[in-house]
């Protein structure tokens, strides 16, 4: 063979290996796209419900979800601050607008995933015996004991139960006996441990703790209607992050949420 016609044949090998390369490169890039870990920021108090619909859904999908419980204003504050979450699950509508208005979520994804109730709960050992309504007599059942409930200045369950108190009539009688807590679950442990007489959370919650009672339920009309938003986030670049959402919102994901008391939207 000739030297011009073995040196083509080299550089065509060559040019072969070259896309070989590339073609390897991108379809490893794609795959380990796919595989990324789905980050969650999600309420407190999904923690039971969402725990159980992500073991459905890493049983199914073969994708990891990782999520991280909190309040949702710190949730909001964190990925304001640019913490890296592709989706977004609040406990109020307040908060995920939050994030909208600062165009930190993409709003073709957003959508009202659940809604909730909240109660007056009692350690299950109490024989505290209350009926919730206009001007019930809170601060007498609670004498010298203390109401615990999510910060009310900034935590959806806590902005919800001072609604409720405000609506019907009761608020200032028991303003100074609160001990907020940083988030739902926290006011449940209180109440759990003795350490409270009393708290305000969610039914979902109060259905997650045995050593709980709930000894009254506050009526849907004292306090705006209890919406869980879910969205994925501004700065996601997971594939899979939209299809998890759609999962949630399937009949696939709908007996995790409604086994904890949940209320299914959308």
């Amino acid at each position: 063979m000739k030297a011009e016609g073995m040196r083509a044949v080299v550089a065509r090998g060559a040019c072969s290996l070259a896309i070989a390369a590339v073609v390897l490169a991108v379809v490893s890039s794609a795959a380990a796209a796919q595989e990324k870990d789905i980050v969650v920021f999600a309420a407190a108090s999904l923690k039971n419900a969402l725990d159980d619909a992500d073991g459905t859904y890493e049983r199914d999908s073969h994708h990891k979800v990782k999520v991280s419980y909190a309040a949702s204003s710190t949730l909001a504050k964190q990925i304001e601050a640019s913490a890296p979450a592709d989706v977004f699950i609040s406990a109020d509508l307040d908060w995920m607008d939050y994030l909208a208005t600062r165009k930190l979520i993409k709003p073709d994804t957003r959508s009202n995933l659940l809604g909730n109730r909240i109660v007056l709960i009692a350690p299950v050992t109490s024989t505290v015996s209350v009926t919730v309504g206009p001007d019930f007599p809170l601060a007498k059942v609670l004498a010298s004991g203390r109401l615990a409930m999510a910060d009310p200045a900034s935590v959806p369950a806590g902005k919800y139960g001072k609604a409720a108190l405000e609506k019907l009539g009761v608020w200032t009688s028991v303003a100074d006996k609160v001990a907020p807590a940083e988030n739902v679950r926290a006011a449940l442990i209180l109440v759990a441990r003795g350490e409270a007489a009393l708290g305000i959370v969610y039914r979902t919650d109060a259905a997650a703790e045995k050593d709980v009672k709930i000894v009254g339920v506050f009526p849907a009309s004292s306090h705006p209607p209890i919406i869980y938003p879910i969205a994925v986030t501004a700065a996601s670049d997971n594939p899979a992050a939209a299809a998890y959402v759609e999962f949630l919102k399937s009949k696939a994901a709908a007996p995790a949420f409604e086994k904890q008391g949940f209320i299914l939207l959308d």
